[in-house]
């Protein structure tokens, strides 16, 4: 395929991606081709930092392959891991609209392409187009409730319930085979590792998951999402 066929072709995966999320579900063929038309790619190896709490809020960006970790530094000295995106994941949406800076860091988990939408073009399309702008208000107020419910999570339920929960939503994105640790599985969660490796290993017993360095294999989905749902 020649360059110009193969920009043409990462060009419709990002309009698929734009497709799949809310805030651009609306959005006819023509409109969500002339958005994608204003992306470009990035590169990102294991572990290199796309952005940094602080760093400006130039770009949207959409995960075409790979991980990406949404980290935070706690008070502690740890890091704390706010999301994890996969293929087909939008982030970066806040500091791209109000042009302030980064609210935290991205690290990519594994090698990683990026879709990248600079700010200038988003905003310019936004003009063009309001109904896309009504669709991210609703996104942006969608985020607002995610955080609260993790909020009241954290507070008040127990940990096997917030385990489970957050092990169904990797599956989601990353289906039965998790590659975390159970250390950032427990940054995650807000518990020490020694908890999670406890809960993990009861899990392991009742043939619910199965343990391995850096992954976590879920063979019983049924079992676990009960637990999610604290029945």
């Amino acid at each position: 395929m020649d360059l110009e066929g193969n920009t043409m072709s990462k060009q419709a995966e990002f309009a698929v991606i734009l497709k799949m999320n809310p805030m651009f579900a609306d959005l006819g063929a023509d409109e969500l081709q002339r958005l994608s038309g204003l992306c470009h790619t990035q590169q990102l190896a294991t572990g290199e930092v796309l952005f940094q709490k602080g760093d400006p809020g130039d770009a949207l960006f959409g995960v075409r392959r790979g991980q990406m970790r949404i980290e935070t530094g706690a008070s502690d000295g740890s890091r704390l891991t706010l999301n994890f995106m996969g293929s087909g994941d939008l982030f970066g949406e806040v500091a791209v609209l109000d042009g302030q800076d980064r609210t935290a860091d991205a690290t990519a988990g594994e090698p990683t392409e990026l879709f990248v939408l600079r700010r200038e073009d988003f905003l310019g399309f936004l003009e063009r187009e309001p109904k896309v702008a009504v669709r991210l208000i609703a996104l942006l107020c969608q985020r607002i409730r995610w955080q609260s419910e993790r909020m009241e999570e954290s507070v008040l339920q127990p940990l096997p319930v917030r385990l489970a929960r957050r092990l169904c939503a990797l599956a989601e994105d990353f289906g039965s085979e998790v590659h975390i640790s159970q250390e950032q599985l427990g940054i995650f969660v807000g518990a020490a590792r020694e908890s999670v490796n406890r809960q993990l290993q009861t899990w392991r017993k009742d043939g619910i998951v199965d343990l391995q360095r850096g992954r976590i294999m879920l063979h019983n989905m049924t079992k676990l999402t009960a637990v999610a749902r604290n029945d």
